[in-house]
């Protein structure tokens, strides 16, 4: 008897409704990989990755164009790390500087609504700080207060954007030695903390990052390719990119928030109720997007 062939009985990118489109979201946003994608839907495997790629580059563009006038007043900001085709140090000497190796994702949560106000995918430098922070001072209405890590390049990157307009801390951790045998692969031990005063005048008592440092574990959660201690990696920095740019719409305008009963850009007054995934696949076509609350 003949064997079908696989690639005859998977669903086509060209061919797909919008139900089929909505069940390879919610697979996606899930942290399913595109793979076990695959496996779930019956959708071929490169129709999974540009459906990816085309909402992906939807989502940015909508959060670039929408998310504006943010009326924050605290801001925590954090860099969570991953890699692309290798990590730093196993990358071949000819393919270094190629969108392989180590790679980090800059956030900014504002701390009330929980809202995702600016992301960027680069590196630990000060280009992609002074980029980053550019980005979440042109997305905020009025002065807010700001903690960040101890990363020196925050300081230059802060004043560049904000000027003295902000009341600005860092949060400077001490972390124990590291722990051998298997617990080494334990986030290290928290000793204690230093809050330092940068510009402005911050609240002491508001000096934190544990929300942001709360939404890292949800992005680890909720992207496979962030799953340490697995081959569930990035092998494109652009893939990577649009997944994380999917990751962070849904996060602000599609799941509920537990402990705010909604969802942060509704928390945020940028949407006036919980998207479906049918908005959310319907920023892929420009008449449908869902437009933001008046």
């Amino acid at each position: 008897m003949r064997m079908l062939d696989r690639s005859s009985i998977l669903v086509n990118m060209n061919k797909l409704s919008t139900e089929e489109r909505v069940r390879v979201v919610a697979a996606l946003v899930e942290g399913n990989s595109i793979r076990s994608t695959v496996r779930m839907t019956g959708v071929a495997k490169n129709t999974v990755a540009k459906l990816l790629a085309e909402l992906g580059c939807a989502c940015a563009e909508f959060h670039a164009e929408h998310v504006r006038g943010v009326k924050a007043k605290r801001v925590e900001s954090d860099e969570i790390w991953s890699f692309v085709g290798a990590k730093e140090k196993n990358v071949p000497a000819d393919k270094k500087g190629r969108g392989r190796g180590d790679v980090w994702t800059w956030t900014a949560l504002e701390a009330e609504s929980k809202l995702i106000v600016s992301w960027l995918v680069g590196q630990r430098d000060g280009a992609t700080a002074c980029e980053f922070m550019d980005d979440v001072a042109s997305r905020l209405a009025g002065r807010i207060q700001l903690t960040t890590d101890g990363h020196k390049v925050y300081l230059e990157a802060v004043e560049g954007a904000f000027g003295g307009a902000i009341d600005y801390a860092m949060l400077i951790k001490k972390y124990g030695t590291e722990r051998p045998g298997e617990a080494r692969y334990s986030p290290a031990v928290c000793t204690g903390c230093d809050k330092l005063p940068i510009v402005g005048n911050p609240d002491d008592e508001f000096v934190s990052t544990s929300y942001v440092e709360r939404q890292n574990l949800t992005t680890r959660m909720g992207m496979r390719r962030f799953t340490r201690l697995t081959n569930a990696f990035s092998k494109k920095v652009e893939n990577h990119a649009h997944a994380v740019a999917l990751h962070f719409v849904y996060y602000n305008f599609c799941r509920m928030h537990q402990t705010l009963r909604c969802t942060p850009a509704m928390a945020a007054g940028l949407s006036d109720h919980k998207w479906s995934l049918e908005e959310l696949v319907g920023l892929l076509e420009s008449k449908k997007r869902p437009r933001r609350s008046a």
